[in-house]
């Protein structure tokens, strides 16, 4: 297998086209890049952003240029010796009538050529929780309506714009009810044109008749509420109103998102019909390798990857996207490169958060955010509200299930040791659909049993429902409870933790990234080393993320938020002026003031991470916009007095004005102070960008640009951080020439990612398989700065990245100087010994068993030494 030495995410959509991505191949390879890794690129719901929400897998979007404009972009790769990688999407479908599976199965239902290929439950009607309100009080409002799809030749229920095909069984009773000959002879159709169906309605409909006579009669018959309700009965399918999805729906969703239906992969037809068009872009050699989008919400995700694995062969480049949980390591078995790469965020965040000023930090937020200051009582809560409210229809199915196969057991007991269960569970998910579990999701299963034991009356249940997810009991239901267990754990864990004490636990911004634990104590230096060693031992080959599409922000605003818990003094007794020059915008409502003070210092945090450098009036109304919509969707993430599903508008209003005031012109005052107070920050936070930068690089693992982040990127979590890139000005910036001393700071960074990706396209080995070596630096100075070198055979390369800089760096300059390093030096092992030279600067490092610091960073960011 040829691995890719980086890759540059590019979001499609939103003015990326094929044809665009096209004319980027010039400079992503002159900045280094191998491989394009590419977002979805099949038929996507109408205005689909991302791209998720597939319609037709088999079909390249014509929204994105089509098959021929997809063409033209991997023959531009392919001429500049470039690959690519695409994000499929194997775990889920639209649940639109635009996909013409799901369309299907609305039409037939179980009868449907489609019906296995989705998720659902047959046992009752297919429930569409599209309604805004309940059925009754929707028809009473007149927004149910039968109307023609002359898209598709047939009858359908409108609901507003979604079109909901009728069962063709029930076109006789409306024949009747119309008394018209088109619609007679539609039904005559539908009850003998079989597999034709379709065809034949649409010959029927566009050959015969006055379309315009039978619009007006549907439109006159849909005022018969009556009638209108006895055709709803008679679907496969039953309307209700959207908040009834939580408590009960009868299809698998993609997390909480209704408008994605899970599929059946793991059935062999389906997994060819989905990847039909995905396989023949693989043998026909315009696909390199590919990205598995929640590889955990797949029913038996390694016999997924063993045929997908046997389908490409072994050439093709795999990795999954998957969160790996604190000591959790991704199963030896799958035959995938590695994953995506958050743990390498996690292991970033370690790294630059600094311990003690994480200590001052706490004291000052637990001093204001009461009860929302404890992070594990924050998970227990958080995760107790997706089992029981959220996730209720899916946690009810599993109960069911149990009391189908313990019919002696009580259903109640049964309900409580589930959610125990699910509530602390240490890692997303556990593997194994029949057979045996691993050691390590055994223990995972064992650890955390013996810890809700403590928490049940009766464990009678408790130890049931643990046979079932040991693989004790066989038959069908008790393989279907532990895989829909499986595949619910990670939703449950990711709602609760990502989407929502992300949002709650506010004491630093920073860590409460994607893969990282925010209340966890950081390891330093020890724990990074400890880290990349594993790393290079378990995945080498996985992806080295530092922001992707689903990250909470910019990986440059999450750098320079690192540095709020160097100055933790600083930042506490600013937000506490602050919060007194804004108290005037905050409003009493009836259930208190709003913000409150935990959103108030989340507020300032989020500020702070994307606050421009070169602020001035003229941006105000930009950075209002994105202030605000970002201020709007962490309150509703955060569930505490707003959410998604039930939206206070007086509380939300006054969030928004309260971050808007922040930054208006009139608010001078403030701003004045926050931005004297955010300098040194700003300055800390370039720094901690650059090394983090370096570090990926250089670090165990293949680099993974995001798109736009090759320069400095301050975005907020989406869809900010899907806004279009400026890449003719990245561009220019690539051909600047001059010494890095004279560059300004993003430009800097990106000529330190292209000297460091063309170093790694000329020695791939040394990145692939060379060892990580910890290197041991003394001095005074010793613990900003981390050292380590590449190693295999006689090449390799020695990394010097600073940290914990905050309050040493002169306005404007991104190093601290000679005087500070002052004695420290980096220990060169003998067989490092030789001459060297930075390759940042050209700056020759003398021969011998140690480097010093400050001949090295006196005048420079970071380090980058390679023999010469």
């Amino acid at each position: 297998m040829t691995f890719p030495t980086a890759t540059y995410r590019i979001q499609f959509r939103n003015g990326m086209t094929f044809d665009r991505a096209g004319s980027l191949v010039p400079y992503l390879k002159a900045l280094g890049i191998s491989h394009l890794y590419a977002s979805p690129i099949f038929t996507a719901v109408s205005g689909s952003t991302h791209g998720y929400d597939v319609t037709d897998a088999n079909e390249i979007d014509p929204a994105l240029g089509g098959r021929a404009g997809f063409d033209r972009l991997t023959e531009r790769l392919a001429s500049a010796g470039m690959g690519l990688i695409l994000d499929i999407v194997p775990n889920h479908m639209a649940a639109s009538p635009e996909n013409g599976w799901w369309r299907d199965v609305l039409a037939f239902g179980r009868h449907s050529a489609y019906a296995g290929h989705f998720d659902i439950d047959w046992r009752e009607p297919l429930t569409l929780p599209q309604l805004g309100q309940q059925f009754e009080e929707a028809l009473a409002a007149g927004e149910l309506r039968l109307v023609l799809d002359e898209t598709h030749g047939n009858f359908a229920l409108a609901y507003f714009q979604t079109l909901l095909p009728l069962n063709p069984s029930s076109y006789g009773a409306l024949a009747n009810r119309l008394d018209d000959p088109v619609a007679m002879r539609m039904a005559e159709a539908a009850v003998t044109s079989g597999a034709d169906f379709a065809r034949a309605l649409r010959n029927i409909l566009f050959e015969g008749g006055d379309r315009a006579i039978l619009r007006q009669k549907l439109e006159d018959v849909s005022s018969d509420h009556d009638f209108l309700r006895s055709l709803h009965e008679e679907q496969h399918w039953r309307l209700t109103h959207w908040k009834e999805a939580a408590r009960h729906l009868s299809y698998r969703r993609f997390f909480e998102v209704t408008g994605l239906v899970g599929t059946r992969v793991e059935d062999p037809p389906v997994f060819e019909d989905l990847h039909r068009l995905v396989l023949e872009l693989v043998r026909q050699g315009k696909v390199q390798g590919l990205r598995i989008d929640h590889v955990d919400g797949l029913a038996e995700p390694k016999a997924y990857l063993d045929r997908l694995r046997a389908a490409v062969g072994a050439d093709i480049y795999i990795v999954v996207e998957k969160i790996l949980g604190t000591g959790e390591v991704l199963p030896e078995s799958w035959p995938v490169a590695g994953t995506t790469g958050y743990e390498f965020i996690a292991a970033l965040s370690e790294l630059f958060i600094d311990a003690g000023g994480l200590r001052i930090l706490d004291d000052a937020y637990r001093g204001l955010a009461g009860e929302t200051a404890d992070p594990e009582e924050g998970r227990r809560l958080a995760r107790q509200q997706m089992v029981e409210r959220n996730f209720a229809g899916e946690s009810g199915r599993l109960v069911a299930i149990a009391a189908g196969i313990f019919p002696h057991l009580d259903r109640a007991e049964i309900a409580n040791a589930l959610t125990a269960l699910l509530i602390a569970f240490p890692v997303y998910r556990t593997y194994g659909d029949g057979g045996p579990l691993s050691w390590q999701d055994s223990a995972v299963l064992a650890a955390t049993a013996s810890q809700v034991m403590t928490e049940l009356d009766d464990q009678r249940a408790l130890d049931h429902v643990l046979k079932l997810l040991e693989g004790r009991i066989e038959g069908d239901a008790a393989h279907e409870f532990r895989i829909r267990f499986q595949q619910l754990s990670g939703p449950v864990m990711a709602k609760a933790m990502e989407d929502t004490l992300f949002y709650r636990y506010n004491r630093l911004l920073a860590a409460n990234e994607v893969g990282c634990e925010p209340g966890k104590a950081p390891e330093g230096l020890v724990g990074f080393h400890r880290r990349m060693a594993e790393r290079a031992r378990l995945q080498p080959h996985g992806l080295s993320a530092t922001a992707t599409h689903d990250t909470k922000r910019g990986e440059d605003a999450r750098a320079r938020l690192y540095a709020l818990s160097e100055g933790a003094d600083v930042f506490a007794q600013a937000v506490a002026r602050w919060r007194e020059m804004n108290r005037p915008l905050l409003q009493d409502l009836p259930d208190g003031l709003a913000p409150e003070p935990n959103t108030e210092w989340m507020l300032y945090q989020a500020l702070a991470g994307f606050w421009p450098e070169d602020f001035d009036s003229g941006q105000t109304e930009e950075l209002c916009d994105r202030f605000a919509d970002y201020a709007v969707k962490a309150v509703r993430e955060a569930k505490l007095r707003t959410a998604w599903t039930n939206q206070d508008a007086a509380y939300e209003e006054a969030v928004t004005r309260y971050a808007v005031a922040l930054v208006s012109p009139d608010n001078d005052a403030f701003l004045e102070d926050f931005e004297r107070v955010l300098q040194p920050f700003i300055a800390a936070g370039y720094v901690n960008s650059l090394s983090q930068t370096l570090l990926k690089l250089t670090a165990p693992g293949i680099p993974d640009i995001y798109q736009g982040a090759e320069g400095f990127d301050f975005s907020l979590v989406d869809p900010d951080n899907r806004r279009p890139v400026d890449h003719e000005r990245l561009a220019a910036w690539l051909v600047e020439a001059g010494p890095i001393a004279k560059l300004q700071a993003a430009a800097l960074k990106q000529r330190i990612i292209g000297i460091g990706l063309q170093l790694r396209r000329r020695q791939p080995a040394l990145f692939a398989k060379g060892d990580y070596l910890p290197l041991k630096v003394t001095g005074s100075r010793r613990d900003h700065l981390l050292a380590f070198a590449r190693v295999q055979h006689g090449d390799f390369v020695i990394i010097a990245a600073p940290r914990l800089m905050f309050g040493w760096l002169d306005p404007g300059v991104l190093f601290a100087g000679p005087e500070f390093w002052e004695d420290t030096t980096i220990a060169v092992p003998s067989p490092l010994h030789g001459l060297k030279a930075d390759l940042l600067t050209g700056k020759t490092i003398e021969p011998g068993g140690s480097i010093s610091v400050s001949a090295l960073l006196g005048s420079q960011p970071v380090g980058l030494i390679s023999p010469i």
